[in-house]
């Protein structure tokens, strides 16, 4: 009876598995709207990316539970695959979900971080054309300064 409460709780972490992969969807969609954004704060951009770091730690931590019980009925299971025909289905169509739902979260990660490069760079060329604005602003301000100032002169009051 036990392998069915393991069994039963390891159906349990591969739907959670899958309901925290498509959080990290609705995060990755989050992020492109950010990176999309011409005015993008970020902090926010940051929060969006600690949040889904906190979905990636819980993610290895369902599967570090799920590998840990499966090593306990891994011999029940294969010595007996007839009792858990059922059981064994409804791993593998959830494990297709998720091998799903990862590959098409690796191609949003490759798109934003695609549009993130592309979003830096935009930043760096604004700081350097910012960067010759002050130091233009300066010269002039230089050569206007020179402009109105009179060297020391020497005046002869004899007469």
């Amino acid at each position: 009876m036990q392998e069915q409460e393991y069994l039963e709780i390891m159906t349990q972490s591969l739907t959670k598995k899958l309901a925290v992969l498509g959080e990290i969807r609705k995060k990755n969609e989050e992020q492109r709207i950010m990176l999309l954004d011409e005015n993008l704060a970020p902090a926010d951009f940051e929060r969006n990316i600690e949040s889904k770091a906190k979905l990636v730690e819980s993610l290895d931590m369902l599967d570090e539970g799920f590998d840990n019980l499966y090593e306990r009925v891994r011999e029940e299971i294969t010595g007996n695959k007839e009792k858990y025909q059922e059981q064994i289905r409804k791993f593998q169509e959830l494990i297709r979900d998720i091998t799903a739902e990862s590959s098409s979260i690796q191609a949003e990660e490759q798109r934003n971080y695609q549009l993130a490069q592309q979003k830096f760079s935009d930043v760096k060329k604004q700081i350097r054309e910012v960067k010759n604005s002050q130091s233009a602003v300066q010269k002039y301000y230089k050569n206007m300064m020179k402009v109105n100032y009179i060297d020391a002169q020497f005046l002869d009051n004899k007469k």
